[in-house]
């Protein structure tokens, strides 16, 4: 005869450090999504900066025009200077 085999179950030591692991790891997760949707712009806003040196800006729209222009190409308001 060959030797006893061992169970093939999981030690329910092993099996509790898992679980405390697992709630661990999904906790943190929940409060780090928690802190990015308590810290994050208005949902029409870009999280990125985007540069508008050589443009002019709509009072009306906000849109980006090219600073020779003199109407705003999305709304077609005069735009200043």
């Amino acid at each position: 005869m060959g030797p006893a085999r061992k169970g093939t179950g999981m030690d329910p030591t092993y099996v509790l450090v898992l679980a405390i692991a697992l709630i661990v790891a999904l906790g943190s997760v929940g409060l780090i999504r928690a802190r990015i949707r308590a810290t994050a712009p208005d949902p029409g806003e870009s999280p990125f900066a985007v540069s508008t040196e050589g443009m002019k800006i709509c009072a009306r729209c906000g849109m980006g025009n090219l600073w020779t222009e003199g109407r705003c190409s999305s709304c077609g308001r005069p735009l200043k200077g």
